[in-house]
């Protein structure tokens, strides 16, 4: 048989806070918004990629998480070409 122990089964609702209000703007807003916004970050790979190099033997290949793989080669450099190229690509 289960028993709770008497410390457990009594429990009190926490006082609610009062909801927070967000104050009037007073700044009047004389130069453009893209002007005190932050710079945009370089653009790098799209979204849900990232290539790497896999070796197979004595050839390797480029893949990339969307699913795309790149060709077979010796050169391990130009497999790493391949991905940076897919990456680039829109």
């Amino acid at each position: 048989m289960h028993e709770d122990s008497p410390a457990a089964a009594r429990t009190t609702a926490a006082p609610r806070t009062p909801a927070r209000t967000t104050p009037a703007l007073t700044e009047s807003l004389t130069e453009p918004l893209s002007a005190s916004l932050p710079e945009a970050p370089p653009p790098g790979p799209p979204a849900g990629h990232s290539a790497k190099t896999i070796e197979r033997g004595s050839f390797c290949l480029a893949r990339c998480s969307c699913g795309w793989s790149g060709p077979a080669r010796r050169s391990r450099d130009r497999a790493r070409t391949d991905a940076t190229e897919h990456l680039a690509a829109p």
